[in-house]
């Protein structure tokens, strides 16, 4: 399969690859505007931690790390 960019002057030959399309000879496929790009990103932003989130698991993790280099030294 190739892939192309075609950047159409007119609007007629947008009627011609729909038509194409409808024959299955060819499948267009739109590219993600900013916009949508934007709002997919958004999308998961309830579930990006917060920074004193970050910071409460970074401390945990050095915590869990300076203890059992503790042990091990015992």
């Amino acid at each position: 399969m190739e892939s192309l960019s075609v950047e159409i002057i007119n609007p007629k030959a947008k009627t011609l690859l729909r038509n194409l399309e409808a024959m299955n000879l060819i499948h267009i496929k739109q590219q993600p505007t900013l916009a949508s790009m934007l709002a997919t990103l958004r999308r998961n932003e309830a579930q990006v931690p917060s920074l004193d989130e970050i910071t409460q698991e970074v401390e945990f993790v050095r915590q869990a790390r300076y203890d059992r280099k503790r042990q091990n030294h015992n």
